[in-house]
């Protein structure tokens, strides 16, 4: 009887240990808060320079960002910034930001890509969570994709029914796009171009626990997902890119680093794959995650101008 007892105990004990570590890891990875503990230790820190790789502060200062606000489908407040073309157009971008990032200044190299290369007007949200958002979760895409949805409309409603609109998403940001990708999309969107995306939340936060702690995804994974679906609403497995994909229609221009070890390269062409609209595929030799555009600067924007022009008229 004593032996029972004390195996009894032991069990107990441990999956309190277990339960313990699942809610360090959903204040670690999904729950708002500064990421301290990231900070070069962990794969979850993607290279700090990344966004502002090519960021240009004398540009970015000299633009008139107008802050928007809109109010989620679950009653939070988001924010975003809007940037008009310097010549009057219907081409317009959403930009998605990567993980723990900001619209601004985090995605100023992409902003200052489409305003002075591309001639779009341009409109960075900062995530739920992220930015000057609320939010006491970070989405990983999943609930970011229906806030997406409302900031395209909210795009329309200021360009007019004649907007021409790209989504350009960068990490995190490119698998809200994919995800954003499989919803139902008014006709105003035309194109989508996802930077260095992962499959869903299950595989890259399975890559993530592997490379950080050395840990199988079972039971880990599947339990601190039940505590994001009680804290946050959402289980990992429903954030999946490539189910998105099935549905969508808008063509989609993949990119992804060669060096990539954060989100790996593998990822994209199960990505491509599972696209059955018309798209294209471009990897960046020697490129880190989130570095393809910094790596190689001029081939990347002729890739992007030269996928677009397919899409969207001049005017």
């Amino acid at each position: 009887m004593l032996v029972v007892t004390i195996v009894l105990v032991c069990l107990i004990v441990l999956f309190a240990l277990l339960i313990a570590l699942c809610f360090y890891f959903y204040h670690y990875a999904i729950a708002r808060k500064p990421k301290s503990a990231l900070d070069g230790n962990s794969v979850l820190e993607t290279d700090p320079n990344a966004e502002l790789a090519t960021f240009d502060q004398g540009w970015f200062d000299q633009q008139k960002f107008e802050q928007l606000e809109l109010t989620s489908y679950d009653g939070l407040t988001l924010c975003g910034y809007y940037l008009p073309a310097k010549v009057p157009t219907t081409k317009t971008v959403l930009l998605a930001h990567g993980y723990t990032s900001r619209a601004i200044p985090d995605m100023g190299s992409f902003a200052e890509l489409y305003h002075e290369a591309l001639g779009y007007n341009v409109l960075l949200p900062d995530d739920r969570g992220h930015g000057l958002s609320q939010g006491k979760y970070i989405g990983f895409g999943w609930h970011d994709r229906l806030d997406f949805l409302k900031w395209i409309h909210k795009a329309i409603q200021i360009v007019g029914p004649d907007a021409q609109i790209v989504l350009h998403g960068l990490s995190m940001g490119g698998a809200t796009v994919l995800m954003t990708s499989g919803e139902q999309l008014p006709e105003q969107v035309k194109a989508i171009v996802s930077d260095c995306a992962y499959t869903s939340i299950s595989d890259i936060l399975t890559f993530q626990l592997k490379q950080t702690y050395k840990l199988p995804p079972f039971p880990f994974i599947h339990l601190t997902s039940l505590i994001c679906k009680l804290r946050a609403g959402y289980l990992f497995g429903e954030g999946s890119a490539v189910r998105q994909l099935a549905k969508n229609t808008r063509p989609i221009l993949f990119i992804h680093g060669l060096e990539d070890d954060f989100v790996p390269t593998s990822m994209v062409y199960t990505l491509y794959d599972a696209c059955q609209a018309p798209k294209d595929q471009y990897l960046v030799a020697k490129a880190g995650h989130g570095l393809a555009f910094a790596t190689d600067t001029q081939t990347y924007t002729q890739r992007v101008e030269d996928f677009l022009t397919k899409y969207i008229s001049t005017i």
